[in-house]
């Protein structure tokens, strides 16, 4: 005999629903992408400024912007470089957003962006945690994203570190090339459509040549010959743009935003421990993500590569929030010895794809070559990588640390940071957010 559980219920095969069809989406009507050309000529200043105006009655899709350039490294004098100058310059990884030290977005001319002067460390680590092996061999390479060899990022040797290589074969003796994906911004990383009649507006500002490119001279640059942004937007079904209309009468329109911040920290030559206190007051962040680099390579050094992220014998890092240790046990790793999995682990239970088929193509040997940080989710329900919420927590954040040995040179702590935060645009398309500029 066959029997049903009491609490159970009947259900039917979606094989059998012979008479339903999919729903028809009618909110739409077309899209397109838009080219933007920057407000002034490259050659004028260090920033790269857009406009887009916000007039008509379609919306703006963030979420599907992307940003175009093509550029080629030249001498200090500006001329070609040949081969028979036997020039070894490289752009370091991930070039497309390694050119950049800030983004600034502003919407009807309130600015709604951090200007921490760090973005190519947030779109690094963001991509470094985020993508598998197979996004970054393939449409992850439009924006110049090739792997340093664990152990030698520093390496200018292309038989070393085969992630320079690659690069130095699209760029070297002047060759142009070109770079295209979506930006790193708040804004950008949410689905919500932004109402028309609002100025979107993006200034990005250059980085330093010594950070965004390797070489033996030290004296190239990279000249930008070309940037477009193309945006895409939406014409709206004139049912739904009044149900909007009337909705803004009511209330503002929301856009949850999972707010990014960087703090930066030198750590002196010499030390052998270090408390950073008050990293972050008021609201804290839901996740955290630490790391250290050589600060020469921070502040820029042909010779140093920025995004080579070493453990320097760290052996003991505590994250203190409100008092409470994160987690409850400090991480205390021994990389003289090979001893770090706690560590490493973090990188798996601090991002979301912890015991899932997915990862972010760092294996445990890979870890201490370059890759190290260390990663903390602080939601009560380790949701950080979730669409939902929590409750939004007031208090102070604390990071203690120890090293094997003193530090031979200083070295930069840098810390990244993310909040759940709200932007909000009323009827008459004033902007208000709820976090500090």
């Amino acid at each position: 005999m066959a029997f049903m559980h009491a609490a159970s219920s009947e259900c039917l095969r979606s094989e059998l629903d012979l008479w339903i069809i999919p729903p028809t989406q009618t909110a739409l009507e077309s899209t397109h992408w838009v080219p933007y050309k920057p407000l002034t000529t490259l050659d004028s200043s260090n920033t790269v400024e857009f406009s887009i105006p916000g007039v008509g009655h379609e919306y703006i899709d963030p979420a599907h912007t992307l940003l175009y350039v093509k550029a080629k490294i030249v001498k200090a004098d500006g001329t070609d470089i040949v081969a028979n100058d036997q020039n070894d310059a490289a752009p370091v990884n991930y070039a497309l957003h390694a050119l950049w030290s800030q983004v600034d977005v502003s919407l009807n001319q309130k600015v709604i962006s951090h200007s921490s002067m760090t973005y190519a460390y947030r779109a690094y680590i963001e991509s470094l945690m985020n993508y598998d092996a197979s996004a970054k061999k393939s449409h992850m390479t439009q924006r110049m994203w090739y792997e340093d060899t664990p152990g030698h990022f520093d390496s200018l040797d292309g038989r070393e570190n085969l992630g320079l290589a690659w690069r130095r074969s699209r760029t070297s003796n002047s060759r142009q090339f070109e770079l295209m994906g979506p930006l790193h911004i708040d804004f950008f990383n949410q689905d919500h459509f932004l109402l028309n009649n609002v100025e979107l507006r993006i200034k990005l500002i250059r980085n330093r040549d010594a950070f965004t490119l390797m070489s033996t001279a030290g004296t190239e640059r990279i000249k930008l010959l070309d940037a477009t942004l193309y945006i895409r937007k939406v014409a709206i079904s004139p049912s739904v743009m009044l149900g909007h209309a009337q909705a803004l009468e009511k209330s503002p329109a929301k856009y949850p935003v999972n707010r990014v911040d960087i703090k930066t920290v030198t750590i002196t030559q010499g030390l052998r421990d270090k408390n950073l206190d008050n990293l972050f007051m008021n609201q804290l962040p839901q996740r955290i993500i630490i790391g250290f680099v050589d600060n020469r390579a921070f502040n820029g050094d042909y010779a140093r590569n920025g995004f080579n992220f070493q453990h320097f014998d760290i052996n003991y890092l505590s994250l203190m929030v409100d008092g409470h240790p994160v987690p409850s046990q400090p991480l205390t790793p021994d990389f003289g010895n090979g001893l770090y999995m706690e560590s490493y682990n973090t990188l798996f239970c601090g991002t979301g794809i912890h015991w899932k088929d997915e990862g972010n193509n760092i294996s445990y040997s890979d870890y201490p070559g370059g890759n190290t940080l260390f990663c903390f989710d602080l939601s009560p329900d380790l949701s950080a990588s979730e669409p939902h919420w929590n409750l939004q927590k007031q208090g102070t954040l604390r990071l203690e640390l120890k090293f094997a040995a003193p530090l031979a040179q200083p070295i930069n702590c840098i810390v990244y940071a993310e909040f759940q935060n709200l932007i909000e645009i009323d009827k008459h398309r004033n902007v208000v957010v709820d976090y500090n500029v």
